[in-house]
């Protein structure tokens, strides 16, 4: 009976002498199609080439090797997963709490918190609190909901619509950008501000010191002088 003993499975290729048939199809460097080869001459070609005979469809028959340098072919796979992982979006749902009379201040300061939020993408779950005889006027909550999905209709859409759940009352506002798409302008936003702080740095230090005019034009002056007690002196004599 087979009995796995654990360790991890390679989920890298097969290259050069780990790959064991007898012939493959072989593509070139330039992804030209060489034909089936035996292993041997394929092995031949990529020592004369000074690349790797990588093994890139094993269920194949025969396999498909092509002639690459695996090393590079790593690398550069590895900074188009990092890239990719970068740039993935994540569905983020941002949560704000407000009471049906909450003051004005309160409000513009919550509202400025879903306005930040809408505009970086993310799904913004608006709860309104009732507490006591609140609960007894569910259009106070629903017309608050309302007020706010107006003043921030420019950034984002009702997702879904106010609802009673017990002693609260939800609503979902959604973006109408998407999360990728804030992400680049925040990223432009950021390359930019660092590109004028770089500019303002250099226009600095481009910047001349204005303290030596002063001090030239006082030795401009004392030369006059000089030059008048010496003419002076000159006519005495």
């Amino acid at each position: 009976m087979w009995c796995y003993r654990g360790g991890s499975i390679s989920t890298e290729p097969r290259i050069n002498d780990r790959i064991r048939v007898p012939e493959v199809r072989l593509v070139g460097p330039s992804g030209e199609q060489v034909g089936i080869v035996p292993l041997a001459k394929a092995l031949e070609l990529a020592q004369e080439y000074d690349l790797d005979l990588v093994e890139v469809a094993a269920s194949a028959r025969p396999p498909v090797c092509k002639l690459m340098d695996y090393g590079k072919f790593k690398y550069e796979s590895a900074m188009k997963a990092r890239e990719a992982r970068k740039n993935q979006a994540h569905t983020v749902i941002k949560e704000m709490k407000l009471r049906p009379k909450i003051d004005p201040h309160d409000y513009d300061t919550k509202k400025g918190h879903v306005v930040r939020f809408l505009k970086q993408g993310d799904k913004v779950k608006i709860t309104i609190m009732f507490r006591g005889r609140e609960q007894s006027r569910p259009e106070l909550g629903y017309r608050l909901l309302q007020r706010l999905a107006s003043d921030v209709e420019e950034l984002g859409f009702i997702e879904s619509n106010p609802k009673q759940d017990g002693r609260n009352m939800i609503m979902v506002l959604g973006p109408h950008k998407k999360k990728t798409e804030a992400m680049a302008e925040a990223r432009e936003a950021q390359a930019a501000r660092k590109a004028e702080r770089q500019g303002t740095v250099a226009a600095d230090e481009a910047t001349p010191s204005e303290e030596a005019a002063p001090v030239e034009a006082a030795d401009a002056t004392d030369a006059e002088v000089t030059e008048a007690d010496a003419g002076e002196a000159n006519a005495e004599a």
